[in-house]
């Protein structure tokens, strides 16, 4: 039987937001662009900053469930750039959304947020990125989002 995996810690992405950008009703939800305009990035395997740019493509379906699709990068502390991809789904009880969307702070255990990431860069100190598989917890601040990243080994 293969081994079932383990989940290392590599870092906390401290991801600054701009105001949302509401697109209306598309195909399948709500539409919206929240843009990344910075943040931090520490842990045991990366240190660095959030860089401004990317965002959040997010749907917003009406059963509340989030569907979460960014696309930015972090630059680590000693100068290599990485790009992030991550999506995942945030969903909680309808008065916990409702409290998010009028941003207001609220108990991270109150609702699901998890994503998957791929992260790359052509930085060869960092090129164990490249072939590792990523998941995050996540939550959601008024002005920031907090995402614990593990590697899966």
């Amino acid at each position: 039987m293969p081994p079932a995996p383990v989940l290392d810690p590599v870092c906390t992405l401290q991801v600054e937001l701009g105001p949302i950008h509401e697109m209306g009703q598309g195909r399948g939800g709500l539409r919206r662009i929240v843009p990344i305009i910075g943040g931090s990035v520490e842990g045991p395997l990366l240190k660095g900053r959030i860089l401004d740019v990317g965002a959040d493509w997010q749907s917003v379906f009406s059963s509340g469930l989030a569907e979460l699709d960014t696309r930015y990068a972090m630059q680590t502390h000693d100068g290599a750039v990485i790009e992030i991809r991550n999506y995942g789904f945030r969903h909680g009880p309808e008065e916990v959304i409702q409290a998010m969307a009028r941003g207001e702070s609220v108990d991270h255990q109150a609702y699901y947020m998890r994503t998957h990431a791929r992260l790359e860069t052509g930085d060869e100190r960092y090129s164990w990125v490249n072939k590792t598989l990523f998941v995050g917890s996540g939550s959601r601040l008024p002005e920031a989002v907090v995402i614990e990243l593990f590697a899966i080994r």
